[in-house]
Formats: C-alpha cells, structure tokens, sequence
C-alpha cells in the first residue's frame, strides 16, 4: 500500500525529543508535588501535636489554679488566723537563718588588719529584711581606725561608723595608769549595713572555691616533675652508680 504525503502543505516534524522531554518534565513536578504534599503532612502533624500539648499545659494550669484557690479561699477562713500568724513567725525565724555566718565571716577576713580580733558579730535583721552588723572588734587604735577605713570600701559592709570604745587597760584592777597612743589595745563596738551576696554571686563563690580545692588535692596527689626524674632515675636498670 502506498501513501501518498504533500511536503508542500504539511512540513515534516520530529516530535519526539519534545515529548520525551515534556515528561521527564511532568514526572520531576509530580515528585517535587509528591515530596511537597509529604512535607505539608509532616508539618500540619507536628503542628497538630503542639496544640495537644498546648491544650495538655493549659489543662494542669488550670487545674493547678483551682487547686491553689481553693488552698487560698481555705486560708482566709477565720479559724485559720492563728495559722498564718504562726506561718509567717515561721517564715521570719526562717529569714533569720538564712544568714549566711560563712560567707559573712570571709568577707571579714578581706578588710580585718592583722592583729585586730572580732569578738562579737550579731546580726540584727530590720522587718524590710535590711541586715545591720554589730561587731566588736579588740585591737590596737590605729590598726582598728584602719578596719573602719577598710570597711568604708567594701562592697558588703556600707555605713560602717563606731559606737563606742573602751581601753582595755582600764578594765583590769591595780593597773597602771598609761597615756593614750595609737599602740593601746582597745574594744571597738561597730555597726554596718550588711550587702549579703545574692544566689547568683553564692553559687559562684561556691563553685570557685570547689574549683580551688580540687585543685589543690590534685596538686597534692601528683607528685612534682623534679622528684618524678628522681624516681625513675634511681630505679633499676638506669645505669646509675652502684
């Protein structure tokens, strides 16, 4: 059978290379569509659990609310003043332990000249929880002066001013009577506005001083360079004097 083609009127056209290269591109869409469809589920899942979660938290804040009114509203009855009374003598007497002996006894030793002895450190705590220091201190005149001076410029003990002093040598009976120099021992009574550390600064100090004596142990449980040398050298073998 023979077919019979006008060139003329209808142009010979390979469309193959198009076709082939239309659906490579169709298929690389429909991937692309496929891995975008994939992700969109991920995400709205993803989504879908945080809201569950949200709506899980707002539920035991809830709950945690109502419990804590109900504890409240139990805690305004009038049968339970006496209660909150003794609460709050509590919550004082707790304040009051809080006081840190330690770290105030270390910020001492920063401003204490030698040869001046604290012989009496009480603290007095005001209702706003300001701490006033009252320190009695025994020592020679200058060198006490000198502890005032120091405390003028620490961070922790402000407004330091002394209230009172007594010779020590007027307190002993048949003693003779001395003239007045900076070398007399005296008993210093002070008061200073106490500036304790925050938690911040505590656990800081804490850790440093940790960091320190882990050191030090380290230090003293390896021996020295020098008497390492001196050990292997005396061991046998060496070819060291016999």
């Amino acid at each position: 059978m023979r077919i019979a083609i006008n060139l003329a009127t209808r142009p010979f056209a390979d469309l193959g290379p198009a076709i082939k290269r239309l659906r490579i591109s169709m298929g690389i869409l429909a991937l692309v569509a496929l891995a975008l469809g994939l992700g969109l589920h991920a995400v709205h899942n993803r989504a879908e659990q945080a809201r569950q979660r949200e709506r899980a938290l707002d539920a035991q804040i809830a709950s945690v609310t109502q419990e804590r009114q109900n504890y409240q509203n139990l805690m305004d009855r009038p049968d339970n003043a006496q209660l909150l009374k003794q609460a709050d003598a509590l919550n004082r007497l707790f304040d009051e332990k809080a006081f840190s002996w330690t770290l105030a006894m270390e910020n001492l030793e920063t401003v204490l000249p030698r040869g001046v002895q604290v012989s009496t450190l009480e603290p007095v705590r005001a209702k706003d929880g300001h701490i006033t220091l009252h320190l009695r201190v025994v020592g020679p005149r200058d060198r006490s002066v000198e502890l005032v001076r120091n405390l003028e410029h620490s961070r922790r003990f402000l407004q330091p001013r002394i209230i009172g002093e007594n010779s020590e040598s007027t307190n002993l009976p048949n003693q003779r009577m001395e003239p007045v120099s900076e070398s007399n021992r005296f008993t210093f009574d002070l008061l200073a506005e106490y500036n304790p550390p925050t938690q911040e600064e505590a656990r800081a100090a804490s850790k440093m001083a940790n960091n320190q004596h882990e050191s030090a142990e380290s230090a003293s449980a390896t021996p020295s360079s020098s008497a390492t040398r001196r050990l292997v050298s005396s061991g046998p073998g060496t070819g060291g004097p016999r």
